[in-house]
């Protein structure tokens, strides 16, 4: 693509070289650099890029694009901009041909409930017989296949060659997760987005954000870039304050369960893996049997229905688009154990996150309730604590392990939980490796108990010092149990 091209009329500071020439690629690794593709010198949280401009080159760039001006060599072009952040994801969009204007495209943010709220508009999207993708925690969905990325919202590049993607598979639309750091790194720029969807605002990310209200302000940004409708949980507070701030610029739509809303669940009755409810829109009611528990999953589900709602869907094709959904990898999942207790696999990973979930086991539950639980490393470790208080008075027996300790030495992430769970009076105990606090767990069950393993999910593996290894909680537990 011709560099003229590729920038048009976005503001350039200065240009050192030739700018009418074709370049073959757009890339941030200089290590993945080939012949006659741009390098973007980024300043990431660890890495600065300037400092590979020269390895970029002898890899075959032919095009720098920086924010910091360096020597140059002769041959080589240097575009500076202000900011490489906002300048990615618009030479990313216009390389891949604009996809997002392509697509009906659905934003998603908000603390908890973002994947399985994208996997539910798609199901009432594609009863609709509207063909939609998703990017978002689990990967990018296209079709039947599922991809893994490394962030929930992507790089601007691989997010807008994925989208690109969307478009050459015939897709025409895509429910898009969008976290808040995405949006306060740039990465949702130049991304026409039809709706905004806010679920929910609790403490996480405060490591980045320092405070709930720089938090909030992240999940802000995404309200103002809406075209058609934002669609806003009104029974959270932050939600209220986004109604707020920002008013009518676009079609507004509400949801909630305790308050008034343009979307409201009503006549709800609680099972073990099933909630059902009556959807009530303009006057209108539809029964909805949702194929997965708790009072969350009904917010998820108010969530995804709206989006059809704004789209024109009638309640009908939204009740058996909901009604399709079976269940979602690494959410309130279910292990078949063939034992006389139950084993429940869920993302969990907030205080928020593992309070929700374990009100709804206490609906149905029987015998005890054992949570295996623990904390990210190099995340924020304020929530830590609140996570470790909301286990100890609402559950009846922890087993305090690793999750994802990264660069942090796990059992100073485990002090940070103690401090908390120190406040009640549950009984716990710590086993630092994940595994055998699994087993742990799983030989002291007792019948009608019910075992959590909170705040891995979807993931099936563990990250220490740099290194990634393999570890599958349902596998873990069928090994455990013999079952095949």
């Amino acid at each position: 693509m011709n560099l003229v091209e590729l920038f048009g009329d976005y503001p350039i500071l200065k240009t050192v070289g030739e700018m009418n020439k074709d370049i073959l690629g757009i890339k941030h690794d200089s290590r993945k650099i080939k012949l006659n593709e741009l390098f973007i010198a980024k300043k990431g949280f660890t890495k600065d890029g300037h400092k590979f401009i020269n390895e970029a080159i002898k890899n075959g760039a032919s095009t720098i694009l920086l924010d910091e001006m360096t020597e140059t060599i002769p041959g080589i072009t240097y575009i500076l901009v202000k900011d490489t952040y906002d300048a990615v994801s618009y030479i990313s969009s216009r390389y891949f041909d604009e996809p997002s204007k392509k697509m009906t495209m659905v934003a998603i943010t908000g603390t908890n409930g973002k994947t399985s709220t994208s996997y539910l508009i798609q199901s009432i999207l594609n009863a609709n017989c509207i063909n939609t993708g998703i990017i978002g925690t689990l990967g990018v969905k296209i079709d039947d296949n599922l991809n893994k990325l490394e962030n929930t919202t992507p790089e601007p590049i691989s997010l807008h060659y994925n989208l690109y993607k969307m478009v050459k598979a015939n897709i025409k639309a895509c429910a898009m997760e969008v976290s808040s750091h995405a949006l306060e790194l740039k990465r949702a720029e130049y991304i026409d987005f039809d709706i905004g969807v806010f679920t929910n605002l609790t403490k996480d990310h405060l490591d980045y954000h320092k405070s709930m209200d720089n938090y909030f302000h992240s999940k802000l940004k995404l309200f103002y870039k809406t075209t058609k409708y934002n669609i806003i949980n009104i029974d959270d507070v932050y939600g209220r304050k986004i109604i707020d701030e920002v008013g009518n610029r676009v079609h507004l739509l509400t949801y909630g369960i305790e308050n008034n809303a343009d979307i409201v669940a009503k006549d709800i009755n609680y099972r073990m893996d099933k909630v059902s409810f009556s959807l009530n829109f303009n006057g209108y009611d539809v029964d909805i049997i949702l194929n997965m528990p708790g009072k969350f999953s009904i917010y998820n589900a108010l969530a995804a229905a709206s989006v059809g709602v704004a789209l024109d869907i009638d309640l009908w094709t939204i009740k058996a688009g909901l009604e399709a959904v079976e269940g979602i990898k690494g959410r309130f999942e279910i292990v078949p154990t063939n034992r006389d207790f139950s084993v429940i696999i869920d993302f969990a990973h907030t205080a928020d996150g593992l309070e929700k979930v374990l009100k709804v086991i206490h609906q149905f539950a029987e015998g005890r309730i054992i949570v295996v639980f623990g904390a990210g490393g190099n995340r924020d470790r304020t929530k830590r604590p609140d996570m470790g208080m909301v286990v100890g008075l609402n559950a009846d027996f922890a087993v305090i392990t690793s999750d994802n300790p990264r660069n942090e030495e796990p059992s100073a992430i485990i002090e940070d939980i103690l401090t908390g769970i120190k406040n009640t009076k549950i009984e716990y105990k710590v086993i630092i490796d994940r595994k055998e606090a699994i087993e742990y767990a799983l030989k002291i069950a007792r019948t009608n108990d019910i075992i959590l393993l909170a705040g891995k999910g979807h993931e099936t593996y563990t990250i220490f010092k740099d290194n990634i290894y393999p570890l599958d909680e349902r596998q873990i537990v069928l090994d455990y149990l013999d079952i095949i």
